[in-house]
């Protein structure tokens, strides 16, 4: 399995580059590939900005424009494994224990999509996806098609093979993970200066 931290974002909401915002005097881009790195993942960077290569290898967009998918289309492309794993750079609270239950699921059932859901909503941006699914990512993007779940539920239908989608909150509840925060903070998007604002001010004293 490889691992690939999304940082292709226009960051319009932000109004500035959401990947070196600092948090506690760290980038938000170090919280992402430091989450993987304590898994034992050598992980890069997707997304057409050469200025983040000090941090880990970059692979560039071919789809700038197209948003996550088309990041997702340019890592499967030049991944060398069947399953990837794949984690969007504002995302600093999402617990590393949980992105080790992601990958141990996806790794058991190797499913085409190991995806969670919050509240019955799909994060596709925090999920694993197989190879298999590249050739119906282009052709989502070919017809101007740049949503991810869309492309990725086309793609299973295609191939005639279910996706796992799973309830964080049912599964949360029978796991041992520490949990400083509620869930629906997991995949709290950091977005907007506010969001920034609001997060400094909580002084938390560790992000997992």
């Amino acid at each position: 399995m490889n691992a690939f931290v999304l940082a292709g974002g226009a960051s319009s909401r932000m109004g500035r580059d959401k990947a070196l915002l600092e948090l506690h005097g760290q980038p938000l881009i170090h919280y992402a590939l430091r989450k993987f790195r304590e898994l034992g993942f050598e992980p890069s960077i997707v997304g057409s900005r050469p200025d983040l290569a000090f941090f880990a290898p970059i692979v560039f967009d071919n789809s700038p424009g197209a948003g996550p998918l088309g990041g997702i289309e340019a890592a499967l492309a030049a991944s060398s494994a069947e399953l990837n794993i794949f984690l969007a750079v504002d995302l600093p609270l999402l617990p590393t224990s949980f992105l080790q239950w992601l990958a141990n699921r996806s790794a058991i059932t190797r499913a085409l999509a190991t995806i969670p859901l919050l509240q019955g909503r799909p994060q596709p941006l925090c999920a694993v996806y197989s190879r298999e699914l590249l050739p119906h990512i282009r052709s989502s993007l070919a017809f101007g098609q740049a949503k991810v779940m869309h492309a990725i539920q086309a793609g299973a239908a295609a191939i005639r093979t279910p996706i796992d989608a799973f309830h964080v909150e049912s599964i949360a509840s029978a796991q041992a993970w520490p949990q400083p925060l509620s869930l629906h903070r997991w995949f709290q998007n950091i977005n907007t200066p506010s969001d920034l604002s609001a997060l400094m001010l909580e002084h938390l004293a560790r992000i997992e």
